[in-house]
Parts: structure tokens; sequence; C-alpha cells
């Protein structure tokens, strides 16, 4: 069981959002999710550190999209990682959200009218 679950590359689905454009889109990626192996003793001690291993990208590419419909003035591309490795490790907070409860990947500010599928475009 511990095998189907560990941590590696994934499909998922993220929101592209330019406010600029009045755009909102939904693009499939590559990421990293899954279980790491870890350990919570039972005597804790004040001395003793404690922390969680957690799966997360061990190296990353970035890919770029032009959004449509963006008025001249403003830069119509937009660029997002993508995980072509995973690791479990330490959060490293420069780079990851390490909150228990994170924005959805798929949460745009953006009224809903204006989602599209980037992916079919």
């Amino acid at each position: 069981v511990q095998s189907l679950n560990r941590c590696q590359l994934t499909n998922i689905t993220i929101a592209v959002e330019k406010e600029e454009c009045g755009y909102c889109g939904m693009v499939n990626v590559t990421w990293c999710a899954g279980y790491c192996f870890t350990k919570d003793p039972v005597c804790k001690h004040s001395m003793a550190s404690i922390y969680q291993d957690i799966c997360s990208y061990k190296e990353i590419i970035y890919e770029t999209i032009t959004i449509p419909n963006c008025p001249a003035n403003v830069n119509p591309y937009y660029t997002y990682p993508v995980a072509i490795s995973c690791q479990c490790g330490m959060c490293n907070t420069e780079t990851t959200d390490c909150t228990v409860s994170a924005m959805e990947p798929t949460h745009c500010s953006l009224t809903q009218q204006g989602i599209k599928d980037v992916n079919k475009t």
C-alpha cells in the first residue's frame, strides 16, 4: 500500500490567471504528490527537534503559454512551473506553500464566467 501513494509525479490542473486580460484558464501540469515516511515520537522532548518530510519537487522546468485577448499594452505571456522529479524532504518556505490549508490550485479571483481550458485552445 505504501508504494502506491509514495511521493511521485502526478497530473494536476492549475489556474492560469491574468487580471489585466480578464482571463482565468485551466492548464494540466505535472506536479508532486503522495506520502513521505515520517515519525511522530510518543515521548516528546523539548530538546528533540521534530520535523515531517513533505513531498515536493526535486527539479522543475518552466513552461509559458500565451493568454488570449490581452490588451496591446499587457504582456500576454504566463509562465508556470512543471515538476520533472520529486523527493521527500523538509519544506522550503522560500519556494513552497507549507501551510496546512492552502488555496486550491484551481482557484481564480476572477468571476467564473471567464474560465477556459487552455489545453483545448
